[in-house]
């Protein structure tokens, strides 16, 4: 066996010793269950990493013919895997948002309250279809953009399946009641100790592939992502830093108090929105759109220039979650400017991605996968232009805690992350599995046009519901008392929910649409496919 092989298998051993003791002695028996899983997981791996062994594994060589022999196994299950969390996700948004508008749906069960199933969505959406989609694609370009195979050999393996893993822990955490009730860090301390051992192994895996490059030149979109993978371990260590009450307790405490405790979280959260949601899937815009117009960026310079702006400036913007509580007033006008300092860069990665189609306009009307990561770029600049006007103080006074901030997520989350992800992996899965093409253009032609009237519909509801919302909190009767009482507030929201439920359900009609599509382009025979390596052109090519 390998020193890697060996290494792996004693810490797995290590690994289901320890889970199967906290099991025997935890304190509750939905800790006890996730102990247990962690135990099934570990004797999963040993049993994979023997029978391989076993099984005679040839050794990967890492050229073949003088060409990169790549490895793609990790990047095929990756975009499958983000495909089935995407939907699940979008599954579970929709019936949340069918909950806050029929409340009887919650059907008084604890497992399914909105409570439980919201930061099950959250995660599901941006953690599990989004990491994966992030996972893939990093482990693609960093090997066809270095001309080298992917560094290690379980590693990738051990980033994609460890991290799948976490995904599980967290989301049935949710449903079970283990959360440590933190924005986009719900998971408790040993699911936020496993994942920051494999965000190790992902940052080494990354940085060993880009070390035995053999294109001296690192392009840009491997600057986002290592921006990004760098930027999440700081911010994670950050705010999850606690105190566990036993090893056989899922229950923690953070060592923040007070508004030290909000300030580390929203430097988190609006950072996780910043370096996972903006920085990550811009490298997927720096790789995909060119590749698929076939044109190169339209400026190398602006990129560099949107690459070190960006990276200066979004780490400073979290306060401006803060406005109007105890942070002292000058840290949040501090994030404040710098948010609004945030137009420049964002739109001038806006620019650089759209005039990338300078001289392929035209491909537009013939390739529906092209212009669905048009469109997300096009959110992505409406997005960054909508959150630093919300993060001035008077808008804030009348934005904050109203659905307009669930519109202004949205329409970054659905339309910026999501279709350019969408985009990605109808690129990726015919280029993984050596196919001419995607099965169906018009199938694509669907979900891009049922996905985007499900978008408008859901932004626009909120952005109404929002400002209305804001209007009748702060309304006063001449008397000098509220005119509105809180429930009339959401009554008045009845029908804007039950829009936005349906504006939601459209996007996922579009996502099944797009597994039927991936599915038979994986499994339907190819009459010419294409050579290992090469991707194919775009219609009007």
């Amino acid at each position: 066996m390998t020193f890697g092989e060996i290494g792996v298998s004693i810490a797995l051993v290590a690994l289901a010793a320890l889970s199967l003791l906290i099991a025997a002695k935890a304190y509750t028996p939905e800790y006890a269950f996730h102990a247990y899983l962690f135990a099934a997981a570990s004797v999963g791996g040993i049993y994979a990493i023997v029978s391989r062994y076993m099984g005679g594994r040839p050794v990967a060589a890492q050229e073949i013919d003088g060409k990169p022999n790549y490895n793609m196994g990790p990047v095929k299950f990756a975009a499958l895997i983000s495909m089935f969390w995407g939907i699940a996700g979008f599954l579970v948004g929709v019936i949340i948002a069918l909950q806050l508008a029929y409340p009887v749906m919650n059907l008084d069960l604890q497992w399914i309250q909105f409570g439980r199933l919201r930061p099950l969505h959250t995660s599901a959406v941006i953690f599990a279809f989004g990491g994966n989609v992030l996972l893939a694609t990093s482990f693609y370009v960093v090997q066809r953009t270095s001309h080298a195979r992917l560094a290690g050999d379980l590693a990738p393996w051990f980033v994609i399946l460890g991290y799948n893993f976490f995904i599980l822990i967290a989301g049935t955490g949710y449903l079970l009641g283990i959360s440590q009730s933190k924005e986009y860090a719900e998971p408790e301390w040993y699911s936020d100790l496993f994942l920051t051992v494999v965000w190790v192994a992902y940052l080494l895996v990354f940085l060993a592939t880009l070390w035995k490059r053999k294109e001296p030149h690192i392009y840009v979109a491997n600057w986002f992502y290592l921006a990004f993978i760098v930027t999440i371990a700081v911010l994670h260590l950050g705010n999850n830093a606690t105190i566990p009450v036993s090893i056989f307790s899922a229950k923690s405490y953070i060592v923040w108090a007070g508004v030290q405790d909000a300030m580390f979280q929203w430097w988190y959260g609006h950072n996780a929105v910043g370096f996972f949601l903006t920085a990550g899937f811009l490298a997927i815009m720096y790789y995909f759109v060119p590749k698929r117009a076939n044109r190169p960026v339209y400026s190398y310079r602006l990129s560099i220039v949107h690459f070190w702006a960006l990276i200066f400036l979004y780490i400073w913007a979290g306060p401006h979650h803060l406005h109007y509580t105890a942070l002292p007033d000058w840290a949040q006008t501090l994030g404040m400017t710098f948010s609004i300092m945030l137009w420049m860069p964002s739109w001038g990665g806006m620019i650089n991605g759209l005039m990338t189609l300078s001289g392929a306009w035209d491909k537009l009307r013939t390739d529906p996968v092209l212009r669905m990561m048009v469109v997300s770029v096009a959110f992505y600049g409406m997005s960054t232009f909508e959150g630093p006007l919300m993060s001035i103080k008077v808008v804030n006074s009348l934005s904050h805690y109203t659905d307009w901030t669930v519109g202004h997520v949205h329409s970054g989350a659905l339309g910026w992350v999501g279709f350019v992800s969408f985009g990605a992996l109808y690129c990726l899965v015919p280029w993984l599995y050596n196919r001419p093409g995607l099965y169906s253009l018009k199938l694509v032609n669907w979900h891009f046009w049922i996905a985007t009237l499900g978008i408008v519909l859901y932004i626009s509801s909120m952005w109404v519901a929002g400002i209305m919302q804001g209007l009748m909190w702060r309304a006063y009767t001449s008397l000098g008392f509220l005119e509105y009482s809180f429930i009339e507030t959401v009554e008045a929201m009845h029908y804007f929910y039950v829009i936005r439920a349906l504006g939601g359900a459209l996007f996922l009609v579009g996502a099944l649409i797009m597994a039927w599509n991936l599915y038979k382009t994986i499994t339907s025979p190819s009459v010419e496919a294409v050579p290992a390596g090469r991707s194919q052109l775009a219609p009007a090519e």
